[in-house]
């Protein structure tokens, strides 16, 4: 439930976003008051801000077996202990052979209650057998049983699994989708900087960002996918001069005259360096920008639009949506936010600078330098303030390296003592850094190329079609497919390769990038899950059977040991992707995926599809398999081949 005070219609504080930071300081005094006004109020709604799980519990889950359970374990709970309060079910996936899931409260229980008068409980083990008695009765449990210290496991029954994930098959796909308790977040990824080119250092925030966005927008959550370019620092003053000096008629330029953007971004620094006369002006031109001077406003916008262009191909080729609201967008709101901290006796000055000193950390957080200019926390907190009063956002995720850890650390906490944000990040609304590790060449340092340039992205992504089309040639495949299927499949596997290697590991860990590892079609790659998938389809196809026919007169039976054991995975997908999102970690969704594909390989191993006597029955579970990779290939950004 977004809080109350997020739900006002709030008229922006200045009518145009370029409004440039001269004009605002005209702006009368009595202006910024209304933003230590917002500021109040978020304070005094965010701490009213329920957990996500509560919510979920609240709202219940179609698909998330969990959740279900842990209904049924909490009505047992208060049964057992009737009056104890804050007992949330301790519910988890079994990985032993006694059921697939299991209740764990009865120890932590029998801590809190021993020694209490009228306590007839003898320890952990009686508590199990309470709350397994006390649990109501269900057409999902076909038996439960008390172990160890009193784990109450639980076998689900095979035919209720059975009949929901029919059910699935029906209804779609969606109907297990999470239910997440927020209504509208913000991902903030991919964000390069204008006049350079997207190298590999972009690609860990762009897939990670994506895939995060996805999962949250198939949880039904609302997701702003914010660009947040680098478009308004320094480096402009030098761009534009060079722009005008070797462009004349700069309206006139395009991508085709300036050429390579990265070359024409070094040729301009470099001249910054040794030309002390270029350097002035160039320093002048950031003056003459920001004080809104048309001529540079319309060279800056020419450099933006055709590095934006450049950007757009890349985000193309890799299926990746965003929405740009770059540094430029949020600098004419930064007086007004300095002013309402300053009015909070939070901005002090030190040094010549105006800082907001964090408790714990010996360095403040410098909001206005010295010389009066603004900086990436002057920026950074007026994103924040905007996308909570102005978008209303309830959970705000960054996608950075960990590298910038400290700096979202300390801004968060300035965030905290506005008010802006809950002292308890388990309250919404939030915001959250996702930090990840760096891309390694084989020889364990930064990868790079063999000159030692970063690699850029778009060349990154040539030699993974390149590769992948070749794999595909030598499998005989150019005499079988149209050149059309051929490049299609090519870029389907190539850059899922990518993708897949990059999200599958936790992304807090540097990993090294290896094309013939990621191209390998064994082991846990896009290229085997691919492959997997595909072989289902052909499965399928050779059946001649229609699955849209079977799905309504057919019916799945999980008899088998393999057949129950890839029924029950099927039916973990909607709390598995809860799990991801909450914990924004995408590896977890590619173990499931993985662990799918191994899951499904066991059933067709041993039960026959075609031609056996449960034929509808298993043709149904390979479709269903089938329904769930593609989801999660959708959630990853990778696309699915349908024949290999």
């Amino acid at each position: 439930m977004i809080p109350s005070c997020l739900n006002l219609q709030l008229t922006p504080l200045f009518p145009s976003p370029f409004l440039s930071v001269n004009r605002l300081s005209l702006l009368p005094s009595s202006t910024f008051p209304a933003f230590a006004a917002k500021s109040r109020r978020l304070a005094f709604a965010a701490t009213k801000a329920p957990s996500i799980s509560t919510m979920a519990a609240e709202q219940g889950n179609a698909g998330n077996l969990k959740q279900k359970l842990a209904k049924l374990f909490q009505l047992s709970l208060e049964a057992t202990v009737p009056g104890e309060p804050d007992i949330e079910p301790l519910v988890a996936a079994c990985t032993a052979k006694f059921g697939d899931y299991q209740c764990n409260n009865a120890m932590g229980l029998w801590s809190k209650i021993k020694g209490r008068p009228g306590i007839e409980f003898r320890g952990p083990p009686a508590v199990g057998q309470a709350i397994m008695k006390n649990l109501p009765q269900s057409e999902m449990i076909e038996s439960c049983s008390v172990a160890g210290p009193g784990f109450v496991n639980v076998v689900l029954s095979k035919n209720w699994m059975a009949k929901n994930i029919q059910k699935m098959l029906v209804d779609g796909i969606e109907t297990w989708a999470p239910k997440l308790s927020i209504k509208r977040a913000v991902v903030d990824f991919s964000s390069p900087n204008i006049a350079k080119e997207m190298h590999v250092g972009h690609l860990r925030s762009t897939i990670i960002g994506d895939t995060l966005a996805s999962m949250l927008e198939f949880s039904n959550v609302e997701v702003l996918r914010r660009n947040h370019v680098g478009d308004w620092g320094t480096q402009f003053g030098m761009l534009i001069e060079f722009l005008f000096e070797k462009f004349p008629n700069f309206e006139d330029v395009n991508e085709t005259a300036i050429g390579d953007l990265q070359a024409f971004y070094k040729e301009s620094k470099q001249r910054f360096d040794v030309d002390a006369e270029f350097k002035d002006r160039a320093q002048k031109a950031v003056v003459r920008l920001q004080s809104g001077e048309q001529m540079y406003r319309k060279a800056w916008a020419q450099i933006c639009e055709i590095s934006r262009r450049e950007f757009d191909q890349v985000y193309q080729r890799l299926g990746v949506h965003l929405e740009e609201k770059g540094e430029s967008f949020y600098n004419p709101y930064i007086p007004g936010v300095i002013e309402a901290l300053t009015n909070q006796g939070l901005v002090e000055e030190s040094k010549g600078a105006r800082v907001i000193f964090i408790e714990g950390i010996n360095i403040p957080l410098i909001v206005v330098k010295s010389d009066g200019g603004y900086n990436y926390a002057s920026t950074d907190m007026t994103a924040l303030w905007y996308r909570l009063t102005e978008e209303k956002a309830e959970w705000i995720i960054y996608v950075t390296d960990v590298g910038q850890q400290q700096h979202f650390d300390m801004f968060f906490k300035a965030a905290k003592r506005a008010g802006w944000l809950p002292a308890d990040d388990r309250q919404y609304p939030k915001a959250s850094h996702v930090g990840f590790g760096l891309v390694l060449g084989e020889d364990g340092k930064r990868f790079r190329t063999r000159s030692t340039e970063v690699v850029r992205l778009a060349d990154l992504l040539d030699e993974a079609k390149t590769r992948s089309k070749a794999a595909l040639i030598e499998r005989g495949k150019a005499a079988e497919w149209t050149e059309e299927e051929l490049e299609q499949t090519a870029e389907a596997v190539g850059y899922g390769a990518v993708k897949y290697a990059d999200l599958k590991n936790n992304r807090l860990t540097n990993y090294t990038f290896d094309f013939d590892q990621m191209l390998n079609d064994k082991g846990n790659t896009a290229v085997y899950l691919l492959y997997a998938h595909a072989r289902i389809c052909s499965i399928i196809r050779k059946s001649g059977k229609d699955t849209g026919e079977l799905k309504k007169t057919g019916k799945i039976v999980l008899d088998h040991a393999d057949e129950r054991a890839l029924g029950l995975h099927l039916l973990q997908f909607a709390e598995v992707v809860e799990e991801a999102c909450t914990n924004l970690l995408p590896n977890v969704l590619c173990e499931y995926l993985y662990n799918l594909s191994e899951n499904y390989t066991r059933f067709y191993s041993n039960c026959q599809v075609v031609g056996s006597a449960e034929e509808t029955s298993r043709l149904l579970l390979c479709e269903a398999t089938a329904v769930v990779m593609r989801k999660c290939f959708f959630l990853l950004g990778i696309k699915p081949v349908y024949k290999i």
